[in-house]
């Protein structure tokens, strides 16, 4: 397969014109096409164009690509991405087909349009080029009948996730006639380039994803239903207590559209002729009834929930299903619910819920139970293997276990007694497992990871690409070289180490701190570099704010003083060490976790990073170093030598900082500032550590030269800050910030401007860590910022006081 230089997509609505938004941050210039309009409108006639315009020819295009620069969350990494798109209309301009190197065919899911529409793109494209189709459940084999076989051969089925940028799995449906070696290369590209996790599916009816997905969420609505369970008793026990998204099973059929989901259902329905669990692809009859009605979800402002307008704040009232009427949501408990509260590893905590002999109990076991079995006797009409089904869920649904990892957990054996005992019938794959002597799906040894697989009757290595570091693996491989509760240094081999934080959101208390410092120590003496990462939810939300609060009221201004110049003398060490350390944020890296990567001689940052200081909402300012490395990264963009007014980079910190401004993506962390110009980018981030790996033994096959700290930073002074302050005052009359804003934003710009130093004294960088820990400390004895984080803890939101 040739490099793909350069991609075209068909079709501008929600999927298609969010697939060419992601193409395009991943720096791929994308051609948006899609139909002519058939009616001009209202402003059109206005204008006195006519159908034949191009403006008019256009529309559609050009509607779809206004609506991903305005998405929520952004569908485009930066806002300039959107650059590289062109837009055009499918009967004008599928001659520029000829250019690209991969179609992706995104149209409205009828097969017919699909394939009249592909007849036009074969008689436009060279020879050789990828084309694909994004759909979620049509035929790749019906979909290209009567195209030439060198068409066939490079067509596939390419199912996205809705949003594409940052759902990770990628559905490849290779057909009956695709290349091999046209899967492997697509496969390598969509990992790499485009950051996404790849499943190969067979030409079935919803592939993977979505045919467990839908028989899920059609078995909920059934025990719903018969079981007489509310619609909010079932959202509790389907979301993160089962290892599933917060907004479980009701709120995402609201979110993605209850016609969507019920057009999927009904294509299923109708396709499955031969699966024996046909009858549970059926809609209630209420579920019908609220389409016929529009309670379509949010698009609609009203589906399994309705946003209720109420003094003070809005009401989500929830609908009774029985009267098909809204009402407040009621409490919901659960005794095997309060059991499980305090186990962390969801495996654990779903055996023990599914143990249970109450409502809640018997709900996960009899959904749990079904949705195994049913997995289980899809092997091997939609896969091969039980790890791309277990993949496919956990990536595009979200599941922290997919079905056969949920069975282990259960526990197979225990689990067959139980199904045995209510007479069900045993799926052929676990008559297979149970010949065969195994006990479970998946074994571990030696720090690897082993799967059944049927045809053999043995269990199998599962392969992982070698850009992928797996660190739990390492660990039980004994590669640990110190832990202590909080983090952990591990072996990652070659020389090089990685400082693994987990603690509960990797929160930065004492004991990172410590293993921070020890970690530093060891590498010295044993290795030649050290990553920080990990493989949690998040990089690190900052310090343990319970932790902080419990020392101030207690009034233990010392101990604070010492925990915060240890944190900003650890992070000094960390940015003068004299081997390399770079550090691998991904997800949300706020606060300290955010300074520890400032700190970092270098950063591997995943693209899909939410990187920020905003410590202003508990009322503090960043204290590790943030406040003065933000400085400096202002600064340096001041070529040496050259004498300007540094009120402009001074007022462009303050406001980052002031603003508690995050990223929506590493690429925009970098116009932040939070990211140097020399600092990398890895777009998947299953290969992040692997990526941080390369990057540290690249620096020491160079020869590692190690920063020193300054003494030489050119400070705005006093006559500066009182400019900064002029403006904090007329923001105030303006009443965009409180009294309080301006009490701690003066604090801010003290530190920003040097203190008490003059305009344009040169001062060292432990000067300016002094004037931060001194303002934070003086910070944390005000009432008003003790409020904040009081309700920051509280809320999980900021105070505005």
């Amino acid at each position: 397969m040739n490099r793909i230089r350069k991609a075209a997509v068909l079709g501008a609505g929600t999927m298609g014109a969010a697939i060419a938004a992601h193409l395009a941050g991943c720096r791929i210039p994308t051609l948006l096409l899609d139909v002519v309009p058939t009616e001009l409108t209202d402003e059109e006639k206005k204008k006195r164009l006519t159908l034949a315009a191009r403006e008019v020819r256009d529309r559609i295009t050009r509607r779809g690509l206004e609506r991903v620069c305005q998405a929520t969350p952004p569908a485009l990494f930066l806002s300039k991405d959107v650059e590289l798109m062109t837009t055009g209309n499918i009967e004008d301009d599928l001659s520029r087909l000829a250019e690209a190197d991969w179609i992706v065919e995104a149209v409205v899911e009828d097969l017919q349009v699909k394939r009249e529409l592909l007849q036009k793109v074969e008689r436009h494209v060279r020879p050789g080029t990828i084309v694909s189709t994004n759909t979620s459940g049509l035929s790749i084999n019906r979909m290209t009948e009567g195209l030439s076989d060198v068409f066939r051969r490079h067509f596939l089925g390419t199912h996205f996730f809705n949003p594409p940028r940052s759902m990770a799995l990628l559905e490849l449906i290779p057909g009956r006639d695709t290349l091999p070696e046209v899967v492997t290369s697509f496969a390598n590209f969509a990992e790499r380039i485009l950051g996404k996790r790849v499943v190969l599916c067979k030409d079935t009816p919803c592939f993977i994803a979505n045919r467990i997905g839908a028989f899920s969420k059609c078995l909920i609505l059934k025990l719903m239903v018969e079981d007489g369970y509310t619609i909010e008793e079932v959202d509790t026990l389907t979301g993160p207590i089962l290892g599933r998204p917060r907004t479980a099973t009701f709120r995402t059929a609201d979110l993605v559209g209850l016609d969507v989901s019920v057009s999927v259902v009904d294509h299923l329905y109708e396709s499955l002729e031969g699966d024996e669990r046909r009858d549970r692809f059926r809609i209630p009859p209420f579920v019908r009834e609220m389409v016929e009605r529009g309670w379509l979800g949010n698009k609609a402002g009203q589906g399994f929930y309705k946003r209720m307008k109420g003094p003070g704040k809005d009401d989500f009232y929830v609908l009774d299903y029985r009267t098909m009427e809204y009402r407040p949501q009621e409490q919901v408990s659960f005794p095997a619910l309060e059991a499980v509260q305090g186990i962390e590893d969801a495996g654990a905590r779903i055996k023990r819920l599914a143990e249970a002999d109450d409502r809640a109990g018997r709900f996960v076991w009899k959904l749990l139970s079904e949705i195994a079995t049913y997995a289980a006797n899809r092997i091997p009409e939609i896969a091969d293997d039980l790890v791309s089904v277990d993949r496919a869920m956990r990536w595009g649904y979200h599941w922290e276990l997919g079905p056969f990892e949920t069975w282990d957990a259960l526990g197979v054996e225990e689990g067959l007694r139980r199904m045995e005992g209510e007479g069900r019938a045993i799926p052929p794959l676990i008559q297979t497992l149970r010949e065969a002597g195994a006990r479970s799906f998946y074994q571990k040894r030696d720090g690897r990871l082993f799967a059944f697989q049927a045809k053999a009757k043995s269990y199998q290595e599962v392969e992982e690409r070698p850009e992928v570091i797996p660190l739990k693996f390492l660990k039980e491989a004994g590669k640990v070289v110190a832990s202590n509760p909080s983090a952990s240094l591990i072996d990652l081999g070659d020389g090089i180490a990685c400082l693994e934080l987990h603690s509960k959101l990797n929160t930065i208390g004492p004991e990172t701190i410590q293993m921070l410092k020890k970690s530093l120590s060891i590498v010295e003496e044993q290795f030649e570099g050290l990553v920080i990462g990990n493989q949690g939810r998040d990089f690190s939300v900052g310090a343990n704010l319970a932790f902080l609060l419990f020392s101030i009221q207690n009034e233990e201004w010392d101990e604070i003083e010492r925990a915060v110049k240890v944190f900003q003398d650890a992070l000094m060490a960390v940015k003068t060490f004299h081997k390399p350390v770079v550090a691998a944020p991904f997800g949300r890296t706020l606060a300290g976790g955010c300074e520890i990567c400032l700190a970092s001689p270098t950063v591997q940052a995943a693209a899909e990073t939410s990187m920020g200081l905003v410590e202003v909402g508990v009322g503090l300012i960043p204290a590790g170093g943030g406040t003065k490395e933000m400085l400096l990264r202002a600064l340096e963009a001041i070529p040496e030598g050259v004498e300007v007014d540094l009120y402009p980079f001074v007022r462009f910190v303050l406001e980052t900082i002031a603003q508690a401004k995050v990223s929506t993506s590493a690429m925009e962390a970098r116009r932040l500032r939070f990211l140097r110009p020399s600092d990398h980018i890895t777009i998947n981030k299953d290969f992040l550590l692997f990526d941080a790996k390369m990057t540290t033994l690249a620096q020491v096959r160079e020869g590692f030269r190690p920063l020193h700290p300054r003494r030489d930073i050119k400070v705005l002074g006093e006559r500066g800050r009182a400019a900064v302050e002029a403006e904090l005052h007329n923001m105030r009359v303006a009443e965009f910030i409180s009294d309080y804003d301006v009490h701690l934003l003066k604090k801010l710009a003290y530190v920003l401007s040097g203190g008490e130093a003059p305009s344009g004294a040169l001062v060292s960088e432990q000067y300016l860590l002094d004037l931060e820990r001194e303002a934070f400390l003086s910070l944390c004895g005000e009432p008003k910022t003790q409020e904040r984080i009081r309700y920051r803890l509280a809320e999980g939101k900021p105070l505005r006081n």
